[in-house]
Formats: C-alpha cells, structure tokens, sequence
C-alpha cells in the first residue's frame, strides 16, 4: 500500500521521513518510552534512522505495518508515533504508540488513535482493532479507554519486551464502537 497522510482537528498522520530522525532519536530517550514499549534501550541515532527509513517504508510495501508520524497540524512538529499492524485473524489489527513526554497530557494520541481507528475500519476493512499494554502502563491504558477501547482482561506473558515475557493488559475497539458497519457479522454474547 502506498503510505497515506491522516488529518484530524489538530494533527497531521503523515508517513515518518528522513528529517524525522532527530526528533525521533529525542523522543526516545525518554526513560518511560524505553521502559514501556519495544523501542530498543538504549535508543541511537542509527535505531531512529532505521525506523524511520527502513521499517516504516518496509511496512507500507508489504502491507504488514503502517507507521505514522504523529505531527501538530499548526506547526508540523512531531510530537509522537502510531502504528497499526496485522494480526493473523483476518480484519484483525492492534495498535500501538508513544507521545513525546512534553506533549504528553493534552488529547493528542486519544485524537490520533481514533483517527487512525477510523481509517482501520473503513480503508483496511478492519473488524476488529486491539490495544495491548504491559500491566502496570496506566498512560497507555488511559489513552485506549478514553477511546472507547473496551478492556479484556490480562494476559500472562502476553507480551514480549527486550527478551523479557511481561503480562498485558488487552482492550479492543469494534467499528460499531464508533457507529461504523463492519465488513462481518458480529454477533455478541448475548
């Protein structure tokens, strides 16, 4: 697939470039960012240059991962990432992300998570998006309930972090969740 840009009221989801790797590489020296997600730790300039130049690209080609750069609209600064990837349960996806430490607090990837959610489901005809955090990630968990994400239940050893097993936290979002149709029948407990 060919990497798009999402717009909401106040950002831009534009595809990572070459002139964000600095920003990148700042972001992620943020001992939370290291503690919390699979960015590797320490985090180098060459780790950035990677994501941003090979991963990311390479995701968009083989429609395996879509990273997004998640930018103000006003000013274009980057102020965190967003990454849909498939699952192996067709129209299946979980998302994931950071936010830059100083812009944390303000909506943004609450705002970024649903705008990417949406295009999930009417672009990819996703029916399903997972949201999945290491027990004990509460800014994580904060930003998928205000999304609507539904919680769960905790996973044992559900998640794999820097070699380690950790027990995770799961959610989901359902298109109907956001008042869209599905691409199948849903047919809940009732």
């Amino acid at each position: 697939m060919e990497p798009i840009t999402l717009t909401s009221d106040r950002l831009l989801l534009r595809p990572f470039a070459d002139s964000d790797v600095d920003a990148i590489h700042a972001a992620c020296q943020d001992p939370d960012i290291q503690r919390w997600t699979v960015v590797p730790s320490p985090y180098t300039r060459a780790d950035a240059e990677l994501f941003a130049g090979k991963l990311s690209p390479g995701g968009w080609h083989d429609d395996s991962m879509y990273n997004f750069a998640v930018a103000l609209r006003e000013n274009g600064t980057l102020i965190g990432a967003l990454g849909i990837d498939r699952r192996n349960l067709p129209g299946t996806y979980e998302v994931g992300f950071w936010t830059a430490e100083e812009h944390r607090g303000h909506g943004y990837m609450t705002e970024a998570v649903l705008t990417a959610a949406r295009w999930t489901f009417t672009a990819l005809g996703g029916d399903r998006l997972e949201w999945r955090a290491e027990v004990g990630n509460a800014p994580s968990r904060a930003v998928a309930l205000k999304a609507g994400f539904r919680i769960e239940g905790e996973q044992r050893s559900g998640l794999l972090n820097k070699g380690v097993r950790r027990d995770s936290w799961i959610g989901a979002l359902l298109p109907s969740d956001l008042g869209l149709p599905g691409t199948h029948a849903y047919l809940p407990i009732p």
